[in-house]
């Protein structure tokens, strides 16, 4: 079996739909693995985390703030308010 990152097939527009079942992250073209991802919702509040994703020893941390306003800007692509592009990925088993 190989593991494959595997692009949507269908247009994700919403940062929601594009967290759900991530396994992976990049950010600002750097490939990080997805360890905690939440879906803000009405319960999730401005400092609360809601993205942790690690590459080798490096961790980056996300917040519903940070991720508040986000702007889809194509191809599941996402750029938040601090200019920062973001795009989920999943993947895939090949038998």
């Amino acid at each position: 079996m190989t593991p494959l990152l595997s692009l949507e097939s269908t247009p994700v527009t919403s940062l929601a739909e594009a967290m759900t079942g991530a396994d992976f992250v990049v950010i600002d073209d750097e490939v990080f693995e997805a360890e905690y991802l939440r879906v803000p919702d009405e319960f999730t509040a401005a400092d609360d985390v809601v993205l942790e994703a690690t590459r080798g020893d490096a961790e980056v941390d996300l917040t519903r703030a940070d991720i508040d306003g986000a702007q889809h800007v194509g191809e599941g692509v996402f750029r938040l308010r601090s200019g920062v592009h973001l795009r989920f990925l999943t993947s895939a088993t090949i038998h």
